[in-house]
């Protein structure tokens, strides 16, 4: 579905991300996992087309999308929950999940609302109030719910459970693992790197902007020195 070949990319004259090989399959997780500052926002962002590509290539379903805006990635069924969730804080949970269907008819954006409020009972609770009032689990679930009013095949997810607490983030994983079942591929940028690895098919791991481990989660899940030798000590 989503194919990264030596991509390298930046901002202006700083390249964040070099020689990047990475896959994404319908119906699969792959986790892009590393410590912090090693380029992992910056190649989701790349693929959302927010992110200045320096070389290598994007496809999606075989075909390049380098020259697509944001807006047509969107389209083309490729959806990011980003860093921090970014809700509009003065638009209640309806509004907030509205602008999200915009690239979609009236009729279909009524269909996936339907589809999320019964992925995520809780923001059909409120769904007249303000995101501001929700708690940052409802936050975002409503960040996923809104890229999934977009009617992905591709959805991105950066840091699902930073700042959640664990019951919130058991419910956010397993929303993660029901889309996966309704065969749509999930980019998992996560901090967690054993609940990542737990729910994964595939792990890449990027350290300073380059790969330093690529392969099936069942070749590190067993590995009690994954996090040491990878990611430095102490991560978790």
């Amino acid at each position: 579905m989503l194919e990264l070949r030596h991509l390298s990319c930046g901002y202006g004259l700083v390249t964040v991300v070099h020689d990047l090989d990475l896959d994404v399959l319908p119906g699969q997780i792959t986790a892009l996992l590393g410590p912090n500052g090693a380029g992992k926002s910056s190649t989701v962002m790349a693929i959302a087309g927010h992110t200045t590509v320096k070389g290598g290539d994007i496809a999606f379903e075989g075909k390049s999308i380098l020259a697509m805006s944001p807006a047509d990635r969107t389209r083309l069924g490729i959806a990011i929950v980003p860093e921090g969730r970014r809700v509009f804080p003065d638009l209640t949970v309806a509004q907030n999940l509205l602008i999200g269907g915009y690239v979609r008819s009236r009729k279909e954006a009524a269909a996936n609302e339907e589809r999320v409020l019964a992925l995520f009972p809780r923001l059909k609770e409120r769904h007249s109030q303000q995101a501001a009032t929700l708690s940052g689990g409802e936050q975002q679930m409503l960040a996923i719910g809104r890229a999934l009013m977009t009617s992905p095949r591709l959805i991105m997810i950066d840091e699902l459970s930073l700042g959640l607490m664990p019951a919130m983030v058991d419910l956010c994983i397993n929303a993660v693992q029901a889309l996966k079942r309704q065969g749509i591929g999930v980019l998992l940028v996560e901090q967690n790197t054993h609940r990542a690895i737990g729910i994964a098919d595939r792990v890449v791991v990027l350290a300073s902007g380059r790969v330093a481990f690529s392969g099936p989660s069942s070749e590190i899940s067993n590995d009690p020195g994954f996090a040491d030798k990878y990611l430095g000590v102490g991560v978790h």
